[in-house]
Order: C-alpha cells, then sequence, then structure tokens
C-alpha cells in the first residue's frame, strides 16, 4: 500500500472542500436552529459528504458515462446551484421558516440544509467530486480503493468534529454578525458559482482559452 498516495488523496480533500473555511457558512446556514439541532446536522451533512464521495469512488464516473455527462457540464451544474444558494443567502431569506397545511397542524419544522446545499453542492462539490473521479480513474485497484473509502471515513470524522466548534463562533458573533457575515459569504459564494461554471465552459469550450 502507498500511503503516499493516501496522504495525498487525504490532504487534497482537506484543501478542496476546507471544512475549517465553511465554520462562518455552516454557522450561517444554522443560524435558525437549536444548538442541538445544529450539533445533528453537521453529523447528517458530514455522513453524507462521506456516503456521496464514496459512491463517486466507486461508481461516478459509470453515473456520468451512462447519462453522457462531462466534467465541464457537471461543473456547470453545480455552479449554477451555488449562485442560486448565494442569492438567497444575499437577500436573507436562506433558513427561513416555510410551512405547509400540515406542518402547521403538527408544529411547523424548519429547512433541513444538512445535504442541500451544505453537503451538496458546498462540500462535495464539482472540485471534490472532480478530484476523487480522477484518483479512481488513476488507481483503480480493490486495495486501492479501499484504502482511499478509508481516507473518506476519517475525513468525515475530522470534518465532523471541526464543526462541532461552530456553537463557539455562533456565540462570539451573535444574530447582528450572523446576519452580516450571511450577505458576505452570499458574495464570495457567488464569486465562487461563477469561477467554477467559467472553469466548465473552458472545459466545454476548450477556444475560450486562447
Amino acid at each position: 500500500m502507498d500511503l503516499t498516495l493516501y496522504l495525498q488523496f487525504f490532504l487534497g480533500l482537506i484543501a478542496i472542500i476546507n471544512p475549517i473555511g465553511l465554520l462562518p457558512v455552516f454557522v450561517t446556514l444554522t443560524s435558525h436552529q437549536s444548538e442541538e439541532e445544529r450539533r445533528r446536522t453537521g453529523t447528517i451533512a458530514n455522513f453524507a459528504v462521506v456516503v456521496i464521495l464514496i459512491v463517486t469512488l466507486l461508481i461516478g464516473q459509470h453515473i456520468l458515462d451512462m447519462f453522457s455527462i462531462s466534467i465541464p457540464a457537471f461543473r456547470i451544474a453545480g455552479g449554477t446551484l451555488i449562485m442560486f444558494i448565494a442569492m438567497s443567502m444575499l437577500q436573507g431569506k436562506l433558513g427561513e421558516v416555510k410551512h405547509n397545511k400540515a406542518e402547521d397542524r403538527e408544529s411547523a419544522t424548519k429547512d433541513s440544509v444538512a445535504v442541500v446545499p451544505l453537503a451538496l453542492p458546498l462540500m462535495a462539490g464539482p472540485g471534490a467530486i472532480s478530484s476523487v473521479l480522477v484518483f479512481s480513474a488513476q488507481y483503480s485497484e480493490p486495495v486501492e480503493t479501499v484504502g482511499m473509502t478509508i481516507c473518506l471515513v476519517i475525513f468525515g470524522l475530522l470534518s465532523g468534529a471541526i464543526f462541532r466548534l461552530a456553537p463557539v463562533i455562533f456565540k462570539v458573533l451573535g444574530h447582528t454578525g450572523i446576519n452580516v457575515i450571511t450577505r458576505i459569504m452570499g458574495l464570495l459564494m457567488l464569486s465562487i458559482g461563477i469561477e467554477v461554471i467559467a472553469a466548465g465552459l473552458k472545459g466545454l469550450f476548450p477556444i475560450l482559452t486562447h
């Protein structure tokens, strides 16, 4: 087993997903939740990320090939979703409570942000999925696949532990600080979405790079 390969794979995940950098986003997305709900959201999000990336590792390329989807096209789709989420953040609408008649009768529940947008596309986004696809294509031996799966599980545990620092940030910033950061992060995410779309367009239309 080549430990250098797994170290490179693991560090690449940390760099691309950047769970520490996502802490302010996580705090923003869960500002309407209690501490217990926030902890559960972090756990679900990281579990979802691990599942998504393991599925990508095992059959991701086959799924894209099945639907004739290229990585650049996937980047454009992911970037578009990020832009829509960013626009909601800029308008301060993300995390609003939405009720239907059944929820009103039972006691309304708030939007779950654990899977969308936190796990997908913010964490397991086009960059992370593309990285996993590249490694799975280059290192397809069963032992290597098992090793990379273990790396993904360890990453999920580490990222989940980092997310537990979110309550400290929430207490320091307060609701006013969270509202300010919501707009700032929305603007940054909008920029990220545009960059991801631009990378996808360059992949689909190489002439744009000239």
